[in-house]
């Protein structure tokens, strides 16, 4: 009897005990191709030599060294890397365990920023609706996913939604993307007016959308304006690139394709590509004076902050993105994959919407195309394709309550970096046998 407490008491995970390049082997010999990186996370694949090395290595040199004492060399060296290639303003970071935890911390550093510039007032988060930031408690408030927030309600901080970006189905048939883009983004001015607009400390959103939504990029121009409004209101713009950061949009950070710069940035997931347990907040030089000069210490810490082992495994995983040309190979398979859905997806009366960007990919389910009407959500469509899809040896990420946290589903496909033209087959092969036990036609 297993004493471990598994995400579905109800259902305990099948157990792997192997992985190599793409594929995850189970205990009982089964392989399955990882179409999703687990969540987003595993862009190098499994099994990486060079990261395998650099971890060993790491340890035999030095495994932990508290921060509240020391520094250590892979800290300053993956600061360094990051900082190098980072958008324009950003100067310092701070490394946390994961995506949550480095959401905690730009709240945080928001508030206290805020403080110490002489506006304690500003006391008011903006995020949007189906959105997805994290689990903690001040993490899950600022996300807009009500099928995770429901239960915690009551012990969540009071944060305001606004709407997405989420052209599929808010676009109206009479403006241009352009103009859709801007009339969003002018909630969020709205909103800062409606709060007070010295009150408001930070607007919190992802480039491109993750689990939620399903891979839902913002359409041009849009992430511009925010950047304008933020701007105009001493508002800080928090982005959140946990999931379509660290090149899986093809980019190394995803909001350079918008042409935006953020005042904080959070990433991980394929940061640490799941060899590790890391992420990283990343400010800008700006932020860390002001604290600088006022108490001169971030109210905030973690145990395993700048963890030496863990910044080891950053540093080769962020080189290996860089030297091996992944992205270059991101974009070159995300073509493929995109052309090889369409293809396979295209015209099924059940697929309404293919979307992404780099390999993040999202593929929206419908009970009727025409309408954009989704599934009755007592049919757990998302629930018996992630099913189904295991059971023909593939790993996806479907999620239901895509529209407003009870209605609509969706698959999300976040595969390795490493995918070759074959693998791509395979998925598609694999996700047309779940597709046909579970979708009506």
């Amino acid at each position: 009897m297993s004493h471990v407490f598994p995400r579905q008491n109800t259902a305990p995970p099948v157990k792997a005990v192997s992985a190599q390049g793409c594929y995850i082997t189970d205990e009982n010999g089964k392989q399955y191709l990882d179409g999703s990186g687990g969540a987003a996370v595993s862009c190098l694949g499994h099994g990486d030599p060079e990261i395998i090395a650099a971890i060993a290595d790491q340890t035999k040199k030095l495994a932990f060294a508290h921060t509240g004492f020391f520094t250590s060399d892979p800290a300053e060296e993956l600061a360094e890397l990051l900082i190098s290639h980072a958008p324009r303003g950003l100067d310092r970071v701070y490394f946390v365990s994961g995506g949550s935890e480095a959401i905690e911390a730009a709240l945080k550093l928001a508030r206290q920023f805020h403080v110490e510039n002489g506006e304690p007032q500003r006391r008011h988060i903006i995020a949007r609706r189906q959105s997805y930031h994290g689990n903690t408690l001040g993490a899950l408030a600022t996300g807009g996913n009500q099928l995770r927030r429901a239960q915690f309600e009551p012990i969540l901080t009071d944060v305001t939604h606004i709407a997405p970006c989420y052209a599929y189905i808010d676009q109206r048939n009479d403006e241009t993307a352009l103009d859709y883009g801007q009339r969003t983004a002018q909630e969020l001015e709205d909103e800062i007016l409606r709060l007070g607009p010295d009150e408001v400390m930070a607007f919190v959103a992802e480039p491109v959308v993750g689990a939620t939504l399903g891979a839902v990029p913002a359409v041009e121009g849009y992430f511009r304006r925010i950047r304008e409004i933020c701007d105009t209101y001493g508002v800080l713009l928090i982005l959140d690139e946990v999931m379509c950061g660290m090149g899986r949009t093809g980019h190394l950070f995803a909001c350079d394709a918008d042409g935006v710069s953020p005042d904080i940035l959070c990433i991980a997931k394929g940061l640490g590509a799941g060899y590790q347990p890391i992420g990283a907040m990343l400010c800008s030089q700006e932020i860390y004076d002001v604290i600088g000069a006022g108490s001169g210490a971030f109210q905030h810490g973690h145990t395993y902050i700048g963890h030496p082992v863990a910044c080891a495994a950053g540093v080769a995983v962020v080189n290996a993105i860089l030297d091996r040309k992944l992205i270059d190979a991101v974009n070159v398979r995300s073509a493929q994959l995109f052309s090889s859905l369409n293809q396979a997806f295209g015209q099924n009366p059940n697929v309404g919407d293919i979307r992404g960007r780099g390999l993040f990919v999202g593929i929206e389910i419908v009970n009727d195309r025409d309408s954009k009407t989704p599934f009755d959500p007592s049919l757990k469509i998302a629930a018996c394709l992630k099913k189904a899809a295991f059971e023909a040896g593939l790993i996806c990420y479907p999620m239901s309550g895509t529209r407003d946290g009870r209605n609509g589903d969706h698959v999300l496909l976040a595969p390795p970096f490493i995918y070759s033209q074959d693998h791509v087959a395979e998925l598609i092969e694999k996700l047309e046998s779940a597709f046909a036990a579970v979708l009506p036609r």
